[in-house]
C-alpha cells in the first residue's frame, strides 16, 4: 500500500504519529510524509520518505503564527486555507508521481484532506488531540472574542475557498473543510476512556491509546515525593516558575522545572530546586508524583500513563478541553491562579488524596489496553 502522509509544523502533531509510520512501513507499506526539515531525522528514522515544504510560502512555520494558530480560530482557517494554495502545485505532482492508495493528514492540515477530495483518495484524518464532534466540542471554550473574529472573518475565509474551488477543489464552503463526521475514517491517539462523548463516536473512529516512547534514561530521585514542571515553549508569562520556586522553597519535595529557554535566568534556587532548559519527560515523569502542566495533549498522556495525577494550567482551548476531561475524570486539580499558595494547596491535597493518584492509574490501565500502531496498521489495511 502506498500511504502518503500530511502533518503540520509542531511537535505535538508529528511525534505521536512516528510509532505507526514506522509500524506501516515495518509492514512492508510505504510512507511518503510531507513535513518540514525539523522533523526529517525523525520521519526518516521511521522509515518514510520525507518531503520538505519549507520552501513554500508556509506562513505557519513562524514561530508565532504557530502559536496563535491554537488560540484564534479566524485566523487558523484563513492561515491554513493559505497553506493549502501555497502547497498546491508542488502536491499535485508529488501525487501524480506517487499514485497513493490512501492519504493520512493530521486533523488541521487541511491541505490533506482537500488533497484526498481533489484527486478522490480516500482519507484518513490523524487526530492527535481529542475528537471533535458536536458534543465533544463542548469541552473546547472558545472564547466570544474568536467568535467574533471568525464571524468578521468570513468574508475573507469565502473569498478563499473560492480560490480553492478555482483550483480544483470540490468544496462548498467552510465546514466542508473544517468539520469531520461520523463517516470520517480517523485515528485518535487516546483511549474510548480518555475521549469525551466516547460513545457519540462511530465505528470508523479507532482509538489507539497515546504515542509512548521507551524509557531510554533515567534520573535519580532525590526525595520521597517529586514535583515536575513544564508549561510547553508557549507560556509568556514566566511568573508561575517564580511563584513555584518561592512556593516550594521550603518544603522536602524534589522539584525538576523544564522551562523551555536559559536557566542561567533563575538564581539563588535552593538545593531542592533544579532548573533545566529542556529535560528527558519520559524519565523525570518514571519518577514524579505530580506534574504542573500546561495541558498538551502528549505531556497530559504520558503522565497519565506513568500514573502521575496532575496540576493543570491550560494556555489554549485545546488545552482547556484536556484538563477538563483530565479534572473531571479526577486525575488533577485545574489550578485557578498562579500564587504560589494555590501551587502549594493544589499540590498538597494531591499528595494527601489517595484518590487523584487512583484515577491516573485507572486512566494508565485503559491507554495500556489499547491496540497501539499495531490497531492503527490494521485499521487502515482494512480500508
Amino acid at each position: 500500500m502506498k500511504i502518503v502522509w500530511f502533518s503540520i509544523p509542531a511537535h505535538g502533531h508529528t511525534n505521536p504519529t512516528l510509532n505507526l509510520v514506522k509500524e506501516l512501513t515495518g509492514a512492508g507499506h510505504e510512507v511518503t510524509y510531507f513535513s518540514f526539515e525539523q522533523f526529517r531525522e525523525k520521519i526518516e528514522k521511521a522509515g518514510a520518505e520525507f518531503i520538505p515544504c519549507d520552501s513554500y510560502d508556509f506562513e505557519m512555520e513562524d514561530k508565532g503564527n504557530g502559536e496563535r494558530v491554537g488560540k484564534d480560530m479566524a485566523f487558523a482557517t484563513e492561515l491554513l486555507v493559505k497553506s493549502t494554495l501555497a502547497l498546491d502545485d508542488m502536491v499535485a505532482e508529488k501525487v501524480a508521481q506517487i499514485k497513493p492508495d490512501l492519504i493520512v493528514s493530521d486533523s488541521i492540515a487541511y491541505w490533506g484532506k482537500l488533497t484526498a477530495m481533489k484527486y478522490d483518495i480516500p482519507y484518513v484524518s490523524s487526530t492527535t488531540t481529542f475528537a471533535f464532534n458536536q458534543y465533544s466540542s463542548k469541552y473546547m471554550k472558545q472564547e466570544v472574542g474568536g467568535l467574533f473574529k471568525m464571524f468578521f472573518s468570513m468574508p475573507k475565509i469565502n473569498k478563499m475557498i473560492k480560490k480553492l474551488q478555482k483550483k480544483g477543489y470540490p468544496i462548498k464552503g467552510i465546514l466542508d473543510i473544517v468539520q469531520n463526521d461520523n463517516e470520517t475514517n480517523t485515528i485518535v491517539y487516546t483511549s474510548k476512556e480518555f475521549q469525551p462523548c466516547a460513545d457519540t463516536f462511530s465505528d470508523k473512529y479507532c482509538f489507539i491509546g497515546p504515542s509512548i516512547r521507551s524509557l531510554e534514561s533515567r534520573i535519580e530521585k532525590t526525595a520521597e515525593k517529586t514535583i515536575y514542571i513544564s508549561m510547553g515553549t508557549v507560556m509568556k508569562n514566566k511568573e508561575i516558575y517564580r511563584n513555584c520556586i518561592e512556593a516550594y522553597r521550603d518544603t522536602d519535595y524534589q522539584v525538576i522545572i523544564s522551562l523551555g529557554e536559559n536557566e542561567k535566568e533563575y538564581i539563588d534556587l535552593p538545593e531542592n530546586i533544579k532548573v533545566y532548559t529542556s529535560v528527558d519527560q519520559m524519565a523525570v515523569l518514571s519518577i514524579a508524583d505530580v506534574f504542573l502542566t500546561h495541558c498538551g495533549m502528549n505531556s497530559v498522556s504520558e503522565a497519565l500513563y506513568y500514573e502521575v495525577p496532575l496540576i493543570l494550567f491550560p494556555q489554549t482551548p485545546e488545552q482547556g478541553a484536556v484538563a477538563i476531561r483530565a479534572e473531571e475524570l479526577g486525575a488533577g486539580i485545574k489550578l485557578l491562579t498562579t500564587k504560589k499558595e494555590d501551587i502549594l494547596a493544589a499540590t498538597e491535597r494531591i499528595l494527601t488524596d489517595n484518590q487523584y493518584k487512583l484515577a491516573a492509574k485507572k486512566i494508565s490501565s485503559g491507554f495500556k489496553q489499547c491496540g497501539g500502531a499495531k490497531a492503527a496498521r490494521e485499521f487502515l489495511e482494512r480500508l
